[in-house]
Parts: structure tokens; C-alpha cells; sequence
């Protein structure tokens, strides 16, 4: 085992466990080790960071998918100080983990650096009482189920992963490899957490705050033609009159049934779909242009450079400026 400086300041060992539950879902853990790995093979430190698979026991176990992997370890066998702690969730909402685990987590949790989850991963925590108080986020199809069975949470239900202090949590599946960047990004730098992002051929690397379910994804699901025609409407011209009222009357609709129509094929409101297009608009001048804040918010459909930085702060927690940074 090795030490190494981090960027934040002291020295620790770096061994990154994840806790693989029953049923889980492979990416969960390929893409956090991936991630790991390819940070290491990028930054040419071998053992930047040593990635251990850990269960139950450390016989061959059958992933949701029906991929069979070979833990690394056992709860029972030795590892060594843990520095990074995260539980892989399996497919749909777990059964809270065994005697044996919940009480390996809780001896793993107080000495690690940060510990956390992936997907339903954070269900396992939770049981154990380590949410309680904390924000915290898990994949959107279960952040409901989530929020209810622990109420002393504060869950934040549409972000791609969330930290509070050491505890992190995170999406589902993909959002696994943003998690790691991000903590390659805490660990090593920026130019670290982006070499690895090119690495890995990702469209971006995504800030924690941004919302799990895309405009364009959204678009997709959509099976009306007339819907199909404002929401098309609304992407190709983001500065438009795009009241509820005017992209009634061109897809033919009265405005109630349009509005009703509209969140039953997109999943969301009229409004929150174009607040999202515009942001998404804003988000791409802003990685792709060297136009200020302010032409960035007009060209977007914003009234200025202020209401550009409160829907950032509300949907991605970071200000024009620091996604701009940042991307």
C-alpha cells in the first residue's frame, strides 16, 4: 500500500473499496474502477490509487445482468486502511444489507477520508443511519421511494451525485464515472479529471448539479406530433414568445389540454422544459463561445446576466462563471 500528497493538502493511503451488494449492477462498479484505473494509467503513477472489489465473501457472485465477477476480498478479509468507501446498489430498491455488512460498513465509515454510495447503493446507508441530516441523491426512478423511507435526509432528487462533508452520493450507472472524476478531480486536479474524461471519449464531465434527465432525453419520449412541433419550436429558438399560450395555438391545442397533453408525453411542464432548453442553450455558449455573461443570457432567452446566474445556481449549484471554468 502507498501514500501519496493529495491536492487538498496530507498524506493518505489510497485504497478504494467498493462494497458490492447482492443484484448489483456491473457499471456501478466497472465505472468507478475504470475511472480509477484509467487515472492512474493517465497521471503514470501505477498505484495512484489501489481499487478492491469487496462482498460479502469474496466468491464469484452473479451481477444483475448475469455478468458473474470475482470480488477482490471478503468483510472478513484484511484490506488495510480504506480511504475511499462506496456501495454499489443492486437493480431497484435493495433489502437493507445484512447483519454481517452493516456492521462492516459502520467499522469502515469513522476511519475512512469519505465514504458514500452509488445509486441504490444509498438505500444500504441509509438503513444504517448514515443519511440522517445529510443532502443526499439517488437514481430519479427511486429518489420518491428514497426520500420517504428516510425523512431525516435531505434528498436532493434530480442531481447527478451530491457532497456533504465526506459522504457522497450519486445516480445510477453512468453517473458512477462522474462520481470518480469528481473525485480525481478533488484528489489530483483538474487537468487530471479532464485527460481521464478524454480518455474515457465522454461528451463532458459533468458537474454534480446538473439534472439526471435531459431536455433532449426528454424530447425523445415524446409521441405526439403536435408536441414534438413546439418542443422543436422551443430548441431552435430559445428567445421566441414561448408561453404556454403561443405554443398552444401553433400545435392547435387549447392551452389546458396542450399543458396536460405536454407533461404526459415529456414528463415535464411546458415552463420547466423551456427553462431547461434555455439553460442547456446557456450551458453550451458558455463551453463552446467567448461571449460574456450577459450576450450569453440574451441569446438564451434570459432578460440578462442575473437571471442566467439564478438558474444556474438552482439547477447545476454553480454560477455562469464557474461552469465556465469549470468546462
Amino acid at each position: 500500500m502507498v501514500t501519496r500528497r493529495y491536492a487538498s493538502g496530507g498524506e493518505a493511503v489510497v485504497l478504494v473499496a467498493i462494497l458490492a451488494l447482492p443484484n448489483v449492477v456491473a457499471m456501478e462498479i466497472v465505472g468507478l474502477r475504470d475511472t480509477f484505473e484509467e487515472a492512474c494509467r493517465q497521471s503514470r503513477v501505477t498505484d495512484l490509487y489501489q481499487v478492491r472489489v469487496v462482498a460479502e465473501n469474496a466468491e464469484p457472485m452473479r451481477t444483475f445482468s448475469g455478468l458473474v465477477i470475482v470480488p477482490d476480498l471478503g468483510i472478513d478479509d484484511p484490506a488495510g486502511p480504506i480511504d475511499t468507501l462506496a456501495v454499489a446498489g443492486g437493480w431497484g430498491i435493495p433489502i437493507p444489507p445484512s447483519a454481517a455488512v452493516g456492521e462492516w460498513i459502520l467499522r469502515q465509515v469513522p476511519s475512512t477520508r469519505r465514504y458514500g454510495a452509488v445509486c441504490t447503493g444509498g438505500f444500504a446507508l441509509g438503513a444504517l443511519g448514515l443519511l440522517d441530516g445529510r443532502r443526499v441523491t439517488t437514481h430519479w426512478d427511486y429518489a420518491a421511494e428514497f426520500a420517504a423511507a428516510f425523512p431525516k435526509a435531505i434528498v436532493e432528487r434530480d442531481h447527478i451525485f451530491v457532497r456533504d462533508g465526506p459522504l457522497f452520493t450519486s445516480a445510477g450507472t453512468a453517473s458512477s464515472i462522474d462520481l470518480a472524476l469528481s473525485l480525481i478531480e478533488e484528489d489530483c486536479g483538474r487537468d487530471l479529471a479532464l485527460t481521464v474524461a478524454r480518455r474515457l471519449v465522454l461528451y463532458l464531465k459533468r458537474a454534480g448539479g446538473q439534472p439526471q434527465f435531459s431536455v433532449h432525453l426528454a424530447a425523445q419520449f415524446a409521441s405526439s406530433t403536435p408536441i414534438q412541433r413546439a418542443q422543436a419550436r422551443v430548441r431552435d429558438n430559445p428567445t421566441g414568445d414561448l408561453s404556454v399560450n403561443q405554443l398552444a395555438r401553433q400545435a392547435g391545442m387549447s392551452p389546458r389540454n396542450f399543458a396536460r397533453v405536454f407533461h404526459e408525453k415529456s414528463g415535464m411542464t411546458p415552463g420547466e422544459f423551456v427553462e431547461r432548453t434555455r439553460l442547456d442553450w446557456a450551458r453550451r455558449l458558455l463551453e463552446d463561445t467567448d461571449l460574456s455573461v450577459q450576450r450569453v443570457a440574451l441569446a438564451s432567452g434570459y432578460s440578462g446576466s442575473r437571471g442566467l446566474r439564478r438558474a444556474f445556481l438552482k439547477d447545476l449549484a454553480v454560477t455562469p462563471q464557474e461552469y465556465r471554468d469549470r468546462f
